[in-house]
Protein backbone atom coordinates (compact mmCIF):
# COMPACT_ATOMS: atom_id res chain seq x y z
CA UNK A 1 0.00 0.00 0.00
CA UNK A 2 3.13 2.28 0.74
CA UNK A 3 4.73 2.05 -2.47
CA UNK A 4 1.56 2.46 -4.21
CA UNK A 5 0.59 6.09 -2.57
CA UNK A 6 4.22 6.81 -3.05
CA UNK A 7 3.79 6.11 -6.36
CA UNK A 8 0.70 7.70 -7.14
CA UNK A 9 2.05 10.87 -5.13
CA UNK A 10 4.80 11.00 -6.58
CA UNK A 11 3.47 11.16 -10.07
CA UNK A 12 0.81 13.85 -9.64
CA UNK A 13 3.66 15.79 -7.41
CA UNK A 14 5.85 15.56 -10.77
CA UNK A 15 3.17 16.80 -12.90
CA UNK A 16 2.04 19.47 -11.03
CA UNK A 17 5.48 20.52 -10.38
CA UNK A 18 7.46 20.32 -13.68
CA UNK A 19 7.76 23.78 -14.78
CA UNK A 20 8.96 25.19 -11.05
CA UNK A 21 11.41 21.74 -11.33
CA UNK A 22 12.49 22.79 -14.74
CA UNK A 23 12.78 26.72 -13.82
CA UNK A 24 15.04 25.84 -10.45
CA UNK A 25 17.44 23.70 -12.73
CA UNK A 26 17.56 26.70 -15.21
CA UNK A 27 18.38 28.92 -11.85
CA UNK A 28 21.44 26.78 -10.64
CA UNK A 29 22.73 26.30 -13.92
CA UNK A 30 22.63 30.27 -14.95
CA UNK A 31 24.53 30.90 -11.26
CA UNK A 32 26.78 28.96 -10.88
CA UNK A 33 29.18 26.98 -13.08
CA UNK A 34 28.30 22.92 -13.18
CA UNK A 35 25.46 20.59 -13.46
CA UNK A 36 21.87 21.51 -12.09
CA UNK A 37 21.96 18.27 -9.98
CA UNK A 38 23.90 17.01 -7.40
CA UNK A 39 24.11 12.88 -7.13
CA UNK A 40 25.05 12.02 -3.50
CA UNK A 41 25.92 8.42 -2.37
CA UNK A 42 23.58 7.93 0.20
CA UNK A 43 22.35 5.13 2.03
CA UNK A 44 19.16 3.15 1.63
CA UNK A 45 17.30 0.51 2.72
CA UNK A 46 19.37 -2.78 4.65
CA UNK A 47 22.63 -0.28 3.88
CA UNK A 48 22.48 -0.36 0.09
CA UNK A 49 24.03 2.53 -1.39
CA UNK A 50 22.33 5.09 -4.06
CA UNK A 51 22.63 7.70 -5.80
CA UNK A 52 20.06 10.60 -4.61
CA UNK A 53 19.52 13.79 -7.06
CA UNK A 54 19.33 17.33 -5.38
CA UNK A 55 19.48 20.74 -7.30
CA UNK A 56 22.86 21.53 -6.22
CA UNK A 57 23.62 24.04 -3.71
CA UNK A 58 26.67 24.02 -2.84
CA UNK A 59 29.60 24.68 -5.26
CA UNK A 60 31.20 22.26 -7.39
CA UNK A 61 34.52 20.49 -4.94
CA UNK A 62 32.99 20.96 -1.62
CA UNK A 63 33.83 18.24 0.57
CA UNK A 64 31.16 15.45 0.41
CA UNK A 65 29.90 15.58 4.27
CA UNK A 66 27.18 16.54 6.46
CA UNK A 67 26.74 20.36 6.32
CA UNK A 68 27.69 21.14 9.87
CA UNK A 69 30.49 19.60 9.56
CA UNK A 70 31.86 22.13 7.20
CA UNK A 71 34.46 24.47 8.59
CA UNK A 72 32.67 27.83 6.68
CA UNK A 73 28.91 26.30 5.32
CA UNK A 74 28.45 29.58 3.54
CA UNK A 75 31.82 30.13 1.68
CA UNK A 76 30.45 26.95 -0.18
CA UNK A 77 26.95 28.34 -1.04
CA UNK A 78 26.26 28.57 -4.83
CA UNK A 79 24.09 32.27 -5.34
CA UNK A 80 20.94 30.96 -4.80
CA UNK A 81 22.03 27.59 -2.73
CA UNK A 82 20.77 29.40 0.84
CA UNK A 83 17.31 30.26 -0.90
CA UNK A 84 17.15 26.76 -2.17
CA UNK A 85 17.86 24.85 1.09
CA UNK A 86 15.86 27.50 2.87
CA UNK A 87 12.56 27.00 0.69
CA UNK A 88 13.57 22.87 0.46
CA UNK A 89 13.34 23.17 -3.54
CA UNK A 90 16.90 21.63 -3.67
CA UNK A 91 14.96 18.87 -2.69
CA UNK A 92 12.36 18.48 -5.43
CA UNK A 93 14.46 15.92 -7.83
CA UNK A 94 14.15 13.18 -5.01
CA UNK A 95 11.06 12.95 -6.96
CA UNK A 96 13.25 10.53 -8.68
CA UNK A 97 14.44 8.40 -6.08
CA UNK A 98 10.55 8.15 -4.79
CA UNK A 99 9.24 6.74 -8.54
CA UNK A 100 12.41 4.34 -9.00
CA UNK A 101 11.67 3.16 -5.75
CA UNK A 102 14.77 3.83 -3.48
CA UNK A 103 13.08 6.33 -1.45
CA UNK A 104 9.61 6.39 0.04
CA UNK A 105 7.89 10.23 0.85
CA UNK A 106 8.16 9.56 4.74
CA UNK A 107 11.24 7.68 6.06
CA UNK A 108 14.56 8.30 8.00
CA UNK A 109 16.14 10.77 5.92
CA UNK A 110 18.73 8.85 3.68
CA UNK A 111 22.37 9.35 5.62
CA UNK A 112 25.45 10.21 3.73
CA UNK A 113 27.76 7.00 2.42
CA UNK A 114 30.07 8.71 4.98
CA UNK A 115 27.79 9.19 8.31
CA UNK A 116 29.21 6.01 9.84
CA UNK A 117 27.93 6.40 13.77
CA UNK A 118 24.46 7.25 11.98
CA UNK A 119 24.22 4.26 9.84
CA UNK A 120 25.62 2.01 12.83
CA UNK A 121 22.78 3.14 15.09
CA UNK A 122 20.57 3.01 12.68
CA UNK A 123 21.66 -0.89 11.89
CA UNK A 124 21.42 -1.36 15.83
CA UNK A 125 18.10 -0.48 16.00
CA UNK A 126 16.44 -1.97 12.71
CA UNK A 127 15.36 1.18 11.23
CA UNK A 128 17.80 -0.16 8.02
CA UNK A 129 15.15 -2.41 7.35
CA UNK A 130 13.14 0.99 6.26
CA UNK A 131 13.23 3.09 2.79
CA UNK A 132 14.56 6.02 3.46
CA UNK A 133 12.27 9.17 3.10
CA UNK A 134 12.25 12.55 1.64
CA UNK A 135 11.24 13.42 4.90
CA UNK A 136 10.18 11.78 8.34
CA UNK A 137 8.79 11.69 11.98
CA UNK A 138 12.81 12.66 12.86
CA UNK A 139 12.51 16.06 10.37
CA UNK A 140 9.60 17.05 11.32
CA UNK A 141 10.98 16.97 15.19
CA UNK A 142 13.67 19.09 15.07
CA UNK A 143 15.51 18.20 11.36
CA UNK A 144 18.79 19.45 11.64
CA UNK A 145 19.29 20.36 15.10
CA UNK A 146 18.92 16.86 16.22
CA UNK A 147 21.47 14.99 17.46
CA UNK A 148 22.30 11.57 16.08
CA UNK A 149 21.27 9.67 19.20
CA UNK A 150 17.67 11.19 19.75
CA UNK A 151 17.32 11.12 15.66
CA UNK A 152 18.00 7.19 15.67
CA UNK A 153 15.49 7.30 18.48
CA UNK A 154 12.42 9.11 16.38
CA UNK A 155 13.45 6.63 13.56
CA UNK A 156 12.79 3.89 16.14
CA UNK A 157 9.82 5.24 16.78
CA UNK A 158 8.56 5.56 13.18
CA UNK A 159 9.46 1.94 12.61
CA UNK A 160 7.19 0.87 15.79
CA UNK A 161 4.31 3.70 14.32
CA UNK A 162 4.53 3.80 10.92
CA UNK A 163 0.83 3.32 9.00
CA UNK A 164 -0.56 5.06 6.00
CA UNK A 165 -2.82 7.83 8.15
CA UNK A 166 1.10 8.48 10.47
CA UNK A 167 2.64 8.96 7.16
CA UNK A 168 0.17 11.47 5.58
CA UNK A 169 0.33 13.35 9.30
CA UNK A 170 3.66 13.54 8.71
CA UNK A 171 4.03 14.77 5.18
CA UNK A 172 1.22 17.70 6.48
CA UNK A 173 3.46 18.48 9.67
CA UNK A 174 6.44 18.92 6.86
CA UNK A 175 4.76 21.14 4.57
CA UNK A 176 3.71 22.92 7.64
CA UNK A 177 7.35 23.31 8.40
CA UNK A 178 8.72 24.24 4.87
CA UNK A 179 6.52 26.84 4.89
CA UNK A 180 7.82 28.40 8.32
CA UNK A 181 11.22 27.43 7.30
CA UNK A 182 11.59 25.49 10.63
CA UNK A 183 15.06 23.72 11.50
CA UNK A 184 16.34 24.35 8.24
CA UNK A 185 20.44 24.38 7.69
CA UNK A 186 21.66 26.93 5.96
Amino acid sequence: MKRIFDLFLALCATLVLVWPIALVALAVRLTSPGPALYWSDRVGRRNQIFKMPKFRSMRIGTPAVATHLLADPQSHLTPIGSFLRKSSLDELPQLWSILVGDMSFVGPRPALFNQDDLIALRTAQGVDKLVPGLTGWAQVNGRDELPIPQKVALDVEYLQKQNLWFDIRILWLTFVKVVRRDGVSH
